[in-house]
């Protein structure tokens, strides 16, 4: 059984595998044969489940894309100036078809896999793309029903918009309200009939071989948004009904365990938990580790219980720039310390445990070689240990208060603090979210032992032990002293 708050890996898949083979030898030839011992990594570091991003098969077509494009090939110099055209895969977010890219394996590899990783307490989750497939995908030919077509008149106003298939028929590329069109795809019409039941014919597919989907861009696929940015091209078949709400019941009908995962924006996150998404992304809490100050990220973290246990925190995918790159090496810390030890699912990306600086191109099959921080692998060694105990999996989770040390200080304001209680342990994590030192009172309604004198908590971070006198904390709380983007993992002695 899964967690209440688990953990995910996000593992490219191409690069995993060429990382293994790289580690033993070309005779590794595919995602089911990596040795045991590299699965069971994942699980002994405390992660539930196993994104392998990137495993369905990828357009030839925009693999040419990814061979010819300047910007693409001028990325490839600087990151993998070693790089040859075996080590282009194309982007895989233009899929071709939704079976196993013959890169990573054969047509079995995939249930092997999964009964591999289940033997090891691991769950698989894959890709699923609903907004749009590669723009040479066979149903363009077969079912261009299916997708936006576009008449004269609009790809003669917008001709950067469409391209026309072999037939001499003219569709549309993917594309959301805000970015120009993703050149390498063709767009799905959401309103069409045939093309909602083709989606879910690949899901039911889907779950027969993974434990779960990451939908890229979900959102894209609320009518609400498919209207904003189609409407006005598609002139009849306005759908009623919301994608989402026909999908995720036939699948989960058939198969009640799968789990759906959105990548959301907007402010969509409610709108898709309504809809019957177990997790949606929490970009907002991520802008908000990033740019603003700790006043900002404990008031996102009062938002109501339910809607928290279903948000995905994160520091890195492949959309965002690794995160010592993007926050900074000490408050990359502090902000792990916080998405690692609140409610919902927890989100890290393959390297981020090990200090990973570059962030790769995905239509790359080969990264660039790093070295491990050993600072950084360090830190989550401890965090991962930590945030792996039953209390911040399946406990009790509470907000706490803080209040100033002393008259006229108010350094308190930098600090965030939350506690989780599980029966027979306790854990309290206080975090100061700041570049300056700071000091204050954490408010702890607990039930302290009343023939203890003082109090005993244990930094897990650091192995201290601070004594507190429990008059003194009961009165005023548990005071705290914390070094610029300093944490606390407290536990009991």
């Amino acid at each position: 059984m899964i967690r209440k708050y688990p953990h995910l890996l996000q593992v490219n898949a191409s690069f995993l595998l060429s990382r293994m083979k790289a580690k033993y030898g070309q005779p590794l030839l595919t995602l089911a044969t990596i040795p045991d011992e590299e699965w069971e990594a994942f699980a002994d570091a405390g992660f539930d489940f196993v994104w392998l991003m990137g495993i369905w098969e990828r357009s030839p077509k925009a693999r040419t894309h990814a061979l010819t494009e300047p910007n693409l090939i001028q990325a490839y110099n600087l990151l993998l100036p070693d790089w040859n055209q075996n080590d282009v895969g194309g982007s895989p977010y233009s899929i071709y078809g939704y079976h196993l890219d013959p890169f990573l394996g054969d047509t079995d590899t995939l249930a092997a896999l999964k009964t591999k990783l289940h033997s090891f307490g691991l769950k698989l989750i894959v890709d699923f793309v609903p907004n749009h497939l590669a723009f040479d995908h066979p149903w363009t030919l077969t079912r261009p029903g299916c997708f936006v077509r576009g008449t004269a008149k609009q790809v003669k106003a917008h001709p950067e918009w469409y391209f026309m298939t072999e037939r001499g028929v003219s569709l549309a590329h993917g594309r959301d309200p805000y970015f120009p069109p993703w050149i390498d795809t063709v767009q799905i019409n959401f309103y069409a009939s045939m093309a909602r039941k083709m989606l879910i014919h690949e899901l039911l597919k889907i779950a027969k071989i993974a434990d779960g989907v990451r939908c890229d861009m979900a959102m894209l696929g609320l009518n609400g948004i498919f209207e904003k940015v189609w409407g006005r091209f598609i002139r009849n078949g306005k759908s009623k009904t919301e994608f989402w709400d026909e999908a995720i019941p036939e699948v989960k009908n058939q198969n009640p365990d799968f789990v759906f995962i959105a990548e959301v924006y907007w402010d969509l996150e409610w709108d898709l938990q309504q809809l019957g998404f177990d997790f949606t992304y929490d970009k907002r809490l991520y802008d908000r580790l990033l740019l603003a100050k700790a006043a900002d990220v404990r008031g996102h973290l009062k938002a109501d219980l339910d809607f928290q246990a279903k948000s995905m925190r994160f520091l890195e995918n492949h959309d965002e720039d690794r995160a010592i790159t993007t926050f900074g090496y000490e408050k990359s810390k502090a902000a792990a310390v916080v998405a690692a030890t609140i409610p919902g699912l927890r989100f890290f990306q393959d390297g981020q445990l090990q200090g990973k600086r570059i962030r790769m191109p995905i239509h790359l099959r080969r990264e660039a070689v790093e070295p491990v921080d050993s600072g950084i692998l360090d830190f989550y060694t401890r965090l991962m240990k930590y945030a792996g105990s039953p209390a911040l999996h399946d406990g009790t989770w509470e907000l706490l208060e803080l209040a100033s040390a002393w008259e006229w200080n108010q350094s308190h304001q930098n600090v965030m603090a939350w506690c989780w209680r599980y029966p027979h342990d306790w854990k309290i994590i206080v975090v100061n979210y700041s570049d300056a030192r700071s000091q204050g009172r954490v408010k702890i309604k607990m039930a302290w032992d009343e023939n203890e004198n003082y109090i005993l908590f244990r930094d897990r971070m650091t192995g201290e032990i601070f004594m507190q006198d429990r008059n003194e904390l009961e009165s005023f709380g548990l005071y705290v002293d914390l070094a610029p983007w300093q944490a606390h993992l407290f536990e009991p002695t």
